[in-house]
């Protein structure tokens, strides 16, 4: 039988766990939003659930409260140590949907990790279900595990994957997945959350 906590929608639990870290700083909605460059209105909906912020909307919130990603969704996440582990078991991970994705984070008990790996379900299915492109600081790797997408990229031709094709691409290009199948791909998305270091 699902707990109190687990009847919650995830939009409603990562709502009140950014709103309890933005008041444990003694912020404002207007703070928050000048430290991840985020609009007040769109801070104010995500905390009351009443929108699920995108994977691009989640680094900044992350990035404005100097937290690791992982650590929006657990209170309890550890701190970084040497030789850590983390075990993902199959039907755990916390969900996240967006309103082109559906996320499960994998490895969530580790903090300030390097990659923030997650099984997604692409739920898109056209160039124009997006508003903008999306694009962040870091990298991110893709494998395609069922189903037929497109990647759609700022600077190259469309590329249609299937099952066993995989991508790697510098975040910071604008892109966009899409799913091609009858049914809605499904994709291990391993993404870092902080720029390449140069020099």
């Amino acid at each position: 039988m699902a707990t109190a906590e687990e009847r919650i929608h995830p939009e409603v639990l990562l709502g009140q766990r950014i709103k309890a870290l933005r008041l444990g700083r003694g912020w404002t909605l207007e703070q928050l939003g000048q430290q991840s460059g985020l609009a007040r209105s769109t801070l104010s909906k995500i905390e009351n659930g009443q929108m699920s912020p995108t994977y691009d909307a989640l680094i900044k919130l992350a990035s404005g409260l100097g937290l690791d990603l992982g650590q929006l969704f657990s209170p309890q996440a550890a701190p970084a140590l040497a030789g850590r582990r983390s075990i993902h078991r199959a039907g755990s991970g916390l969900p996240h949907p967006t309103p082109h994705y559906r996320h499960l984070l994998l490895c969530n008990e580790l903090a300030q990790k390097d990659m923030i790996p997650f099984k997604s379900t692409v739920t898109a299915r056209a160039f124009e279900d997006f508003d903008d492109w999306s694009r962040h600081d870091g990298e991110e790797f893709v494998y395609v595990l069922t189903g037929e997408i497109t990647l759609y990229t700022e600077f190259y031709e469309p590329a249609d994957l299937g099952p066993g094709d995989a991508w790697y691409i510098d975040s910071r290009l604008g892109h966009r997945v899409v799913s091609r199948s009858a049914k809605d791909a499904e994709v291990l998305w391993v993404s870092t959350t902080h720029p390449k270091e140069t020099g």
